[in-house]
């Protein structure tokens, strides 16, 4: 297991982690200084409401990148049903794998879940938005996939756009 990574705060520098991604290798926060990054961490690929918003992604994708902006999604599945899940939904971004957690509970989305009195232990879908120099700029907790990435891209186009002088 890595080291312990300081969690987020709005308006604060994320530290770097690394993760095993799909395409092979590992990918890290920081070789995305330059761009905006959303991170989406989602419980389980292949579920109704995970597939749904990695589609919805999927389809943002083109007006996210005119912003120069990244998606990257994150759960605890492993790489290979992250390879499967991407083939089969024909998703054009990064899956990266946390095994054991540690990014989840980075950004506190690793959180005690109940489903039909059961208790466990999972993820809670969230979407943050990381600025071109690594700063958390925004965040959205405990999300409804329906509508939600309208709502993260308004917020991208929002901050694109010049400020008005007085």
């Amino acid at each position: 297991m890595g080291k312990k990574l300081k969690p987020v705060e709005l308006g604060r520098k994320v530290s770097d982690f690394t993760l095993e991604g799909s395409g092979g290798g590992t990918v890290s926060l920081s070789d995305y200084i330059g761009k905006k990054v959303i991170i989406f961490f989602y419980p389980k690929d292949m579920t109704t409401a995970c597939t749904q918003e990695a589609c919805d992604f999927r389809d943002a994708t083109e007006k996210l990148s005119a912003h120069n902006t990244v998606i990257i999604g994150i759960s605890t599945d492993d790489v290979a049903r992250h390879e499967r899940f991407i083939a089969k939904y024909d998703l054009p971004y990064v899956l990266l794998a946390d095994p054991n957690n540690q990014v989840c509970e980075q950004f506190g989305v690793w959180q005690l879940k109940k489903l039909y009195g059961r208790e466990y232990m999972g993820i809670v879908r969230s979407t943050f938005l990381i600025n071109e120099k690594g700063v958390l700029i925004e965040e959205w907790r405990n999300i409804r996939v329906k509508g939600h990435v309208d709502t993260v891209l308004a917020a991208i186009e929002a901050a694109a756009k010049p400020k008005s002088k007085k």
